[in-house]
């Protein structure tokens, strides 16, 4: 029991400022990568805290808990795969719709290679072949890269389920193509449904902004079919709606609404609203345009939602500036085979 208590006095408040410290950063600065890793780091402290309950069994309750972990980890690769087949056949082939299939494959190659260099280990020492050091390197390759995306899935998730004050002036509701050139698609009626929630529990009723232009394939503009859908569907005043129908890409969208905001007097505080997956990158967007607002997702069906996020890490993976660190992050860990190539 003492052994118990002796954790909790010091597991304890190192996991409270951990999490305390991921909360601030991420209310200041919502869209900074490096809060996704702040967030890992206050997983493990609590991960620490957990075994420490155990008193002086924590070394088992820990070894139990990375089984526990290893075993979802070989899970991840099958359930992406999976996935992949899932979204091929309700969506359709197109290049999107194969990220989760692919990463799917990619991780699984990564953990075969990283089991083949652990049964390369014989009487504890490691036998340095040609064989084992390729493992090794596309194991580690592997390992670096998922840990990136795993970052940005929970931090995607952990930003949406911060609490929010409801007293909001203005609602974007950003836009994402229609079906057959005018009508809202299951994925843009998600959006707006969750932005009439959000209308519906302020007290002062917002003003509703559907953003979204006409693309060379649609009949009307998003925002208009939007705003259709707002007032036929979900009986919404059309005082309380501006459209926003100049915009062709989420950047615009922001711009343009941000211009609408701008032009009007009184308060301003903001919600966007997207796909759950999306609202990181519309964070990041608004941080560019210096666009104070909060970020809320709606709900995607589970078997896009993978494919879809993979997506958006992508596009987040290759802005200049999280490219370059990602990659020198990514020379410093391989560095010792880097070393060991030219040294030969």
């Amino acid at each position: 029991m003492n052994e118990i208590l002796d954790n909790i006095r010091v597991l304890l408040p190192i996991m409270l400022i951990s999490w305390g410290i991921v909360i601030v950063f991420t209310i200041w600065k919502p869209q900074r990568y490096f809060n996704s890793f702040l967030l890992m780091i206050a997983c493990g402290f609590t991960m620490l805290f957990l075994a420490g309950l155990f008193g002086d069994n924590m070394g088992y309750a820990l070894v139990i808990m990375f089984i526990l972990f290893s075993m979802v980890l070989f899970a991840v690769p099958a359930l992406l795969v999976l996935n992949g087949i899932v979204l091929l056949r309700k969506e359709g082939f197109a290049l999107a719709h194969i990220l989760s299939l692919a990463l799917g494959i990619g991780i699984g190659i990564g953990e075969i290679a990283t089991v083949i260099y652990v049964l390369s280990f014989r009487g504890g020492i490691i036998v340095y072949d040609q064989l084992s050091s390729f493992m090794s390197f596309i194991g580690l390759t592997v390992f670096y890269f998922s840990s990136l995306v795993l970052c940005f899935v929970i931090y995607s998730i952990f930003i949406q389920v911060l609490p929010h004050r409801y007293n909001f002036n203005y609602i974007i509701i950003h836009g994402c193509g229609l079906s057959g050139g005018e009508r809202v698609t299951k994925l843009l009626s998600d959006r707006i449904d969750k932005a009439v929630e959000v209308y519906s529990r302020c007290r002062v009723k917002p003003m509703i902004i559907p953003s979204g232009g006409k693309g060379s394939d649609e009949k009307v503009s998003e925002a208009y079919a939007m705003k259709k859908y707002l007032m036929e569907e979900r009986n919404i005043p059309e005082d309380h709606i501006i459209m926003e129908d100049r915009s062709t890409t989420t950047m615009e969208n922001l711009k343009f609404s941000k211009e609408i905001i701008d032009s009007r007097e009184g308060k301003k505080k903001t919600a966007l609203v997207s796909s759950n997956y999306h609202v990181y990158r519309c964070l990041k967007y608004a941080k560019k345009i210096k666009f104070k607002c909060v970020g809320i997702g709606a709900h995607v069906a589970p078997y896009y939602w993978p494919s879809a996020l993979i997506r958006e890490f992508i596009a987040v993976f290759l802005k200049k500036g999280f490219l370059f660190w990602s990659l020198l992050g990514y020379l410093i860990v391989i560095s010792p085979y880097i070393y060991i190539a030219f040294s030969r």
